[in-house]
């Protein structure tokens, strides 16, 4: 087999010689010996696996035991409901997933869902010691989580992590985690893809793509370059059995970076505010434009006073890089603008009636302007037992919505309270009560003070406005 292949080669070569200055194909070179056609991921494998980690959650579930007597009326007569459903059983529910240590002094990054609601968190190392760990910062909104262990004033092995902006498609890659948990596993493959925004996994989406098999367990671990650096998180896969099929998804190493770097400076991720919004360049809205091609974000909406509109951004700009990278949809610019710091700029390229602009905008966190104001409604009125507050830009940033969005937002409703009877919705806001137009705490307080044969809400939920008449 060996011979054949040295043929092969020899072949090679000579037809490269024969092509001389026509081909601009590299020459083959023939190897000399064994070892140089033996190639081994091993002593990358060695330098890195140290530094990635397997994780072990705990969480106590409580959940009433349903009694075979529940639907006996004799039984509920004489016993009760509470004896029907019976006493809260306690139930431990285990799950396991990878991390990767990105300081020598313990601090370990991995997802969120890997973590989230966990009572206890065990961090496991490649040579199989334990310590228990407590979460510093967790971002469901990137999905990543930031824990500490205490190696006891040993320099634990880590990653650096690169400039994922320099990473190309095609790049060779491993993923290292704890699949189904069997054991650290390695495998290999390049990167498929780069900016991927459609995976419904984070707000703040622009995942790595790549080939290398990643599985149930994978998730928190380590893309790692032929360099020994991280290039990304393995985060999620494509898969319509629940095995790898070979499109798996990695948060790239400049999104884990921002949320390192606010676990470092006190366990407080701030993210700056552009203070626009806008859709992706459909094909007939680049006609309708005259461009030749669909890409970048078309801004519909600006905050007044916003950094996007004091930097000179306009509605109807298209948004088509953001310091000189290039975007394609809104999730890819959010991905742009959380990446950068607070305090700095960002250069936004811009099609303006066709002509380019640069446009430089200051990077300023959300403001809380109005404050939350947070409370629950009393007394006798359809909304009672509501609790809620004043939507601002950090606040609606901190729930997941669109930072746009004004009003009072309802975040719950008392169980059996007639807000609840309502179906209300924790997300859900309030824009009108019987044609007055709600903007704070204060003007709910003071409507549902008076009384009225008829009420009329008009409520936001999902993008969509929905009226609801009940009688006084």
């Amino acid at each position: 087999m060996l011979a054949f292949a040295l043929m092969a080669l020899t072949v090679l070569s000579d037809s490269n010689a024969i092509a001389g200055s026509k081909s601009n194909k590299l020459d083959r070179v023939l190897p000399d010996s064994r070892q140089q056609v033996q190639l081994s991921f091993a002593p990358l494998v060695k330098r890195v696996r140290p530094a990635v980690v397997n994780i072990y959650t705990r969480k106590v579930v409580k959940k009433s035991f349903r009694s075979p007597f529940f639907n006996d009326p004799f039984f509920k007569r004489f016993f009760g409901e509470k004896f029907a459903l019976g006493a809260p059983r306690e139930r431990i529910q285990n799950s396991l997933g990878s991390g990767v240590i990105v300081r020598a002094d313990g601090l370990v990054v991995t997802n969120h869902h890997v973590i989230k609601g966990a009572d206890e968190i065990t961090v496991a190392l490649a040579d199989r010691r334990e310590f228990a760990a407590e979460i510093v910062v967790k971002d469901e909104r990137t999905d990543l989580a930031v824990l500490r262990i205490d190696p006891r004033g040993e320099v634990l092995s880590h990653l650096e992590l690169i400039d994922s902006d320099n990473l190309e498609v095609g790049d060779l890659v491993l993923a290292i985690g704890n699949p189904f948990g069997v054991g650290q596993t390695v495998t290999s493959g390049i990167v498929s893809a780069l900016a991927r925004t459609q995976v419904g996994v984070a707000d703040f989406a622009s995942f790595i793509q790549t080939d290398a098999a990643i599985n149930p367990g994978n998730s928190g671990g380590a893309l790692v370059t032929m360099g020994g650096k991280l290039a990304g998180v393995n985060t999620a896969i494509f898969s319509r059995s629940g095995g790898s099929n070979g499109i798996g998804f990695a948060i790239p190493a400049n999104m884990v970076r921002s949320v390192i770097d606010g676990a470092v400076s006190g366990g407080e991720i701030v993210r700056p505010w552009l203070g626009a919004s806008g859709q992706a360049v459909t094909r007939d809205i680049a006609q309708a434009q005259g461009l030749d091609r669909p890409g970048g974000v078309l801004i519909n909406s600006l905050f007044k006073g916003g950094p996007a509109q004091n930097a000179g951004l306009k509605v109807g700009d298209i948004v088509t890089a953001v310091d000189d990278h290039e975007i394609f949809d809104p999730q890819g610019l959010r991905f742009r603008i959380a990446t950068r710091p607070v305090g700095g700029t960002a250069g936004l390229s811009v099609l303006r009636r066709g002509k380019s602009k640069n446009i430089r905008v200051a990077l300023k966190a959300a403001p809380e302007i109005p404050k939350r104001n947070i409370a629950t409604l009393q007394g006798r009125h359809i909304l009672a037992g509501a609790t809620i507050g004043n939507l601002s830009p950090a606040f609606a940033e901190e729930l997941g919505l669109n930072t746009h969005d004004l009003g009072v937002i309802v975040l719950q409703t008392a169980r059996n309270s007639p807000a609840s009877r309502l179906r209300l919705r924790p997300g859900d806001i309030l824009l009108r009560i019987n044609q007055h137009v709600v903007e704070r705490v204060g003007d709910v307080k003071k409507i549902m003070s008076g009384s009225a044969q008829e009420w009329q809400l008009a409520v936001k939920r999902g993008g969509q406005v929905l009226k609801v008449k009940i009688r006084g």
